[in-house]
C-alpha cells in the first residue's frame, strides 16, 4: 500500500480551496490549506508536507516567488502549479524552476489525482535514487577504506610508492607492472590506481594467471557465442570485454604458460578481440596492471616468460617493499587493524601491550601485510578485555621464526641490522630519543645521524 501523503493547497481563491481539500479527503490525503504565501511557509514550517499545489497568482508573495523560497528552503517538497489561462510563460519560468508538474484552470477533480499519481512516481524515483547514491557512496567509502591500507606507511620507501602510484595513475593508458612478495598488497595498489584514474567509474576486474589453463584462455579472455563448442548454451562476454574503458589486473603474470603469453601479446598490440566462435573483430580500450612475485628478467633469460611481452607490461615498474624493510610501520598497521577489526567485531580494544609490539617488530613477516593483518584479526576475536596481550597471539610459533633467523644474522645486511634495531629501540622507548640512544649504547647526537640516515620518521601512537 503506497505511503498516504500530505498536501497543501496555497490557493486564494475559497471556493477551489475547499473543494480542492475535500475531494482530496475524500480520497485518503492529508490536507493542509493556506491562501497565501506567510500562512504556506507557516505551514511548511511546523508541519511534514509532501506535495504542494501552489497558484500562480497570489497576493503579496506571488507564486513563483513563494515556489522559489520553497525549493531553497525545502527542495524535498514537490511544488504542482496552478495556473490560469494566458500564464503559460509563467508556468514555463515555473518548472525552470523546481515545479514538477502543472494543472490549468479550469481543471477536473480526476486531472487532480493524475497530477499526484505523477507526483509521487517522481518521489517514488527520487528515493530509490537517493538509495543508489548512498549504497555507491558507502561502496567509494569501503574502496577508500579498504585501499588505505595499501599506503599506511610513514616509511620513504612506501611514500615513494604512494607518489609512483599518484603519477601513473594520471597517465593513462599507461600499462603498470607491480612487483612484489606474496602479501605485500599488489592488488590494493592496482586498485588504488584504477580508482585514481579517469577509468575509476569502469570496470576494474581481477584475474589470477596462475589458474588459466589452455584450454580456458580464449574463451575466458575473449569470450565464445553461442554453440561455439560443446557446453556453450549461450552467448558469453570476455574479460576483455567486461573490462573495456575499465582496467584489467593480471595477479601473478609470471605464471602465465609461454603458449597463452604469445595471444596475450598479440592483443596489447592490436587491442581487438574476436570471441571464440565470432567472426567480428571488437575494439577493447582496457589498461592492463599485471604483478608478480617472481623475477621476470630472470624468467626472460631462462626462456620462461617472453622479452617483447615484458616489455609490454613493464612501461612503469613499482616496487612494493616487504615488510621486514620496512618495520617502522608495522606500528601504524597495527592501530589500523586494531581500529578497523574492533569496530567490524563491536569490540572496544583501545590498547596492545608493548612487549607485544617489540615482538611484532622483531618478527621477519614472510607473509607480509596479509600476515600480519591475519595475527591481528585472530588476537582480537581472542581478546576478552580492552587490549590485546601476548596471550591473544601464538608467539610460540614466531619465537621458532625469530630464533632460526637470528641463527642466519651473517647473512643479513648490516644496515638493515642496524635500522631494525634502531627502531626497535625508538618503540621499547616510548619514542623518547635520549631513552633510545642508553639502550643502543650510542650518544644522541649518532642516533640523530642514523635516524637520518635511514630516513626514519616516528609518529607516537596507540601501544
Amino acid at each position: 500500500m503506497a505511503e498516504q501523503l500530505n498536501i497543501l493547497i496555497v490557493d486564494d481563491e475559497e471556493i477551489i480551496r475547499n473543494e480542492l481539500a475535500e475531494y482530496l479527503q475524500n480520497n485518503n490525503f492529508n490536507v493542509f490549506l493556506a491562501e497565501a504565501s506567510t500562512e504556506a511557509l507557516e505551514v511548511l514550517k511546523a508541519n511534514r508536507v509532501d506535495v504542494v499545489f501552489l497558484d500562480i497568482r497570489l497576493p503579496g508573495i506571488n507564486g513563483l516567488e513563494l515556489l522559489k523560497i520553497i525549493k531553497m528552503e525545502y527542495p524535498e517538497k514537490e511544488v504542482i502549479m496552478i495556473s490560469g489561462h494566458g500564464e503559460m510563460q509563467s508556468v514555463i519560468e515555473a518548472m525552470r524552476s523546481g515545479a514538477c508538474d502543472y494543472l490549468p484552470k479550469p481543471f477536473s477533480l480526476t486531472e487532480v489525482i493524475s497530477a499526484i499519481e505523477r507526483t509521487r512516481r517522481f518521489i517514488d524515483l527520487n528515493n530509490r535514487l537517493k538509495e543508489v547514491e548512498n549504497s555507491f557512496n558507502l561502496f567509494k567509502d569501503n574502496i577508500r577504506k579498504e585501499l588505505g591500507q595499501g599506503f599506511i606507511a610513514q616509511s620513504q620507501a612506501m611514500k615513494k610508492v604512494s607518489e609512483l602510484v599518484s603519477k601513473v595513475a594520471k597517465s593513462d593508458p599507461t600499462n603498470v607492472l607491480i612487483m612484489g612478495e606474496s602479501g605485500t598488497g599488489k592488488e590494493l595498489v592496482a586498485r588504488a590506481i584504477h580508482y585514481m584514474s579517469p577509468r575509476k567509474d569502469h570496470y576494474f576486474y581481477a584475474v589470477n594467471s596462475s589458474a588459466i589453463t589452455e584450454t580456458l584462455f580464449e574463451s575466458e579472455f575473449f569470450g565464445h557465442t553461442k554453440g561455439s563448442f560443446t557446453g556453450a548454451n549461450e552467448n558469453k562476454t570476455g574479460w576483455f570485454e567486461v573490462a573495456n574503458k575499465g582496467t584489467l589486473f593480471l595477479d601473478e603474470i609470471g605464471d602465465l604458460p609461454l603458449s597463452l603469453q604469445t595471444k596475450f601479446l598479440r592483443v596489447l598490440e592490436e587491442r581487438k578481440i574476436s570471441r571464440v566462435g565470432g567472426t567480428q573483430e571488437i575494439g577493447i580500450d582496457v589498461r592492463i596492471i599485471a604483478a608478480t612475485n617472481q623475477d621476470l628478467e630472470k624468467l626472460t633469460e631462462e626462456k620462461q616468460f617472453r622479452l617483447d611481452l615484458y616489455h609490454r607490461l613493464s612501461a612503469f615498474i613499482i616496487h612494493i617493499p616487504p615488510l621486514r624493510e620496512r618495520k617502522e610501520d608495522i606500528p601504524l598497521l597495527i592501530n589500523y587493524f586494531i581500529d578497523d577489526f574492533s569496530k567490524k567485531m563491536n569490540k572496544k580494544i583501545t590498547r596492545i601491550d608493548k612487549e607485544v609490539v617489540d615482538t611484532l617488530i622483531d618478527y621477519s613477516f614472510p607473509g607480509n601485510v596479509r600476515e600480519l593483518r591475519n595475527m591481528l584479526e585472530r588476537a582480537i576475536i581472542l581478546s576478552e578485555g580492552d587490549r590485546l596481550v601476548a596471550d591473544d597471539f601464538q608467539f610460540d610459533k614466531i619465537s621458532k621464526k625469530i630464533s632460526r633467523t637470528n641463527n642466519n644474522l651473517e647473512v643479513l645486511d648490516l644496515e638493515i641490522l642496524e635500522r631494525n634495531a634502531i627502531i626497535k629501540a625508538i618503540h621499547q622507548s616510548n619514542f623518547n630519543k635520549s631513552a633510545a640512544a642508553k639502550l643502543l649504547n650510542i650518544s644522541f647526537q649518532a642516533l640523530d645521524r642514523r635516524i637520518k640516515k635511514y630516513h626514519l620518521v616516528f609518529e607516537k601512537r596507540l601501544g
